[in-house]
């Protein structure tokens, strides 16, 4: 079983037996550092809503909740412990330097309205909070940002499971590859970004 299966299991169980608090604590979870993807945890909590255990209102509410708590805790880490804390503890939630960098030169280049953009994608979401907070982002912004965005790409997914019904997993699949496509293309707009301000710098020396 690969580590993607193993959480999906871990994830369903949990859901199964503690419902809303469930999909809440996921979220919370997911808007960390931890290595909790959404699209594994509100597409299952879409097809509870299918077979009658869960409500649309209520799976968007809580997860939105959770969205929320677990952003404004990375936010704070942000703010007070920056950069040292993912190079010391993000091996323990899989990610690392080079995560945050891509982060935040996302954050750099598109401003502050990247907290509502990377909702809707992979690894940044996970880590966006933290720029914002190292950049002491007015909280009032953040937290509206936060919450439209949250609440879309939460009943986005959710939505989908519903759909899919029984076959919600198909989103994973999806998902995996479109997160490759992603990851992949961050790190090549982060080459390119060192690259052209290497090759900027070289020409100013030349210059002078």
């Amino acid at each position: 079983m690969g580590l993607t299966e193993f959480l999906i299991k871990y994830f369903t169980l949990l859901i199964e037996k503690t419902g809303y608090l469930g999909v809440g604590l996921l979220m919370t979870g997911e808007s960390m550092v931890l290595p909790i993807p959404s699209e594994a945890v509100l597409p299952f909590a879409g097809f509870a809503w299918f077979e009658g255990k869960m409500t649309f209102v209520m799976i968007v509410i809580v997860s939105t909740i959770g969205s929320i708590i677990g952003s404004l805790i990375s936010y704070y880490i942000g703010a007070y412990l920056g950069k040292p804390f993912i190079s010391r503890f993000g091996k323990y939630f899989l990610l690392n330097e080079h995560h945050l960098e891509a982060t935040e030169n996302f954050f750099k280049k598109y401003g502050e309205k990247t907290i509502f953009i990377s909702r809707f994608i992979p690894v940044i979401r996970h880590l966006i909070s933290l720029p914002a907070g190292v950049g002491r982002m007015r909280m009032s912004k953040f937290f509206t940002y936060t919450v439209i965005g949250a609440t879309l790409w939460n009943a986005f997914l959710t939505y989908i499971g519903f759909l899919l019904g029984s076959k919600w997993e198909i989103i994973r699949t999806y998902s995996e590859i479109l997160d490759i496509i992603i990851v992949i293309a961050l790190i090549a707009a982060v080459v390119y970004f060192i690259w052209k301000r290497k090759h900027n710098k070289t020409n100013r020396t030349e210059a002078m």
